[in-house]
């Protein structure tokens, strides 16, 4: 709990907490990934188990166990319905592109879905063959 504090935005009293602030600090640390689906295809359970993200500020790696499988800046805008998410690519073969998505906090977990690089912006949780889409749902990791 110590650490999740300290990566929470500093609020003095009587300051509100903005949405985007709100969610960013619900979204700070690492996640592991425990469901998910390209392209209307299940993941399979060993690369469920080796997906981890980490978000530290607005910094997101995402790591399949110990190779980095991709970097990028967050951007948030949760005035959507559903609520946006940017992947700004800084690593690797898509670096410079942007990928967009939505996202839903429910409880613990948290639900992406995403459009291919530089494609539109699923308006729905759902991913069917050929569309690019990549669906997935997060949880905390806790020692």
């Amino acid at each position: 709990m110590v650490i999740l504090a300290s990566l929470s935005p500093r609020i003095t009293p009587g300051q509100a907490t903005t949405p985007v602030a709100s969610d960013s600090a619900r979204l700070q640390g690492t996640w592991k990934m425990v469901s998910g689906a390209v392209g209307g295809e299940a993941m399979p359970a060993t690369y469920l188990a080796a997906m981890r993200r980490t978000l530290t500020g607005n910094a997101l790696t995402i790591m399949r166990g110990s190779q980095i499988f991709f970097q990028a800046t967050i951007q948030l805008d949760p005035s959507h319905l559903p609520k946006t998410i940017d992947y700004h690519m800084t690593t690797g073969p898509t670096a410079g592109s942007i990928q967009r998505g939505i996202y839903r906090i429910a409880g613990d977990s948290v639900y992406f879905c995403f459009g291919g690089v530089n494609a539109d912006r699923p308006l729905e949780f759902k991913t069917s063959p050929g569309d690019g889409r990549t669906l997935s749902v997060w949880l905390p990791l806790r020692p």
